[in-house]
C-alpha cells in the first residue's frame, strides 16, 4: 500500500521519523522518477537522501524529448527538497524490534537492513 505525500513529512529530531529505511518513489520537478531507500531527511539543509537508488527517467510525464531510464545503481543521491515534485512511501520499514531495545539501554533506535531488491 502506498502513501502519497506532497512533500516529505516533518522529521523527528535527527532523522526521517517512522519512514526511515522505507522504499521511496520520488519525482523531481524535472519529471524524473527515482526509487530508493530513505536514508535521511535534513530539515536544516532542506534535503532528502536516498540510498540504493535507480533512475527511471521521465516515463512520458513531460512534453517533448523524454529522459530514458538509467541502468546504474547509485549508492546515495541527495535531493534538494525544493526540487521534489512528489514523494511516495512504499513498503514502510518495520519498526525497530523492541526485544533488541530491551537488551541494551544504550541503543536509542535501530533500523534493520532492508532486503535488497
Amino acid at each position: 500500500m502506498a502513501h502519497k505525500l506532497a512533500m516529505p513529512p516533518p522529521p523527528q529530531a535527527g532523522g526521517a521519523g517512522g519512514i526511515q529505511g522505507s522504499k521511496i518513489s520520488l519525482i523531481s520537478k524535472s519529471e524524473i522518477r527515482y526509487e530508493g531507500i530513505l536514508y535521511s531527511i535534513n530539515p536544516d539543509e532542506n534535503t532528502v537522501a536516498l540510498r540504493n537508488v535507480r533512475m527511471f527517467g521521465t516515463e512520458g510525464r513531460k512534453d517533448g524529448p523524454q529522459i530514458p531510464p538509467g541502468d546504474q545503481l547509485y549508492e546515495f543521491i541527495i535531493f534538494r527538497g525544493s526540487d521534489i515534485k512528489d514523494l511516495t512511501v512504499y513498503d514502510v520499514a518495520p519498526a525497530p524490534e523492541k526485544q533488541m531495545m530491551a537488551q541494551d539501554p544504550a541503543v536509542v533506535n535501530a533500523w534493520p537492513q532492508p532486503p535488497q531488491s
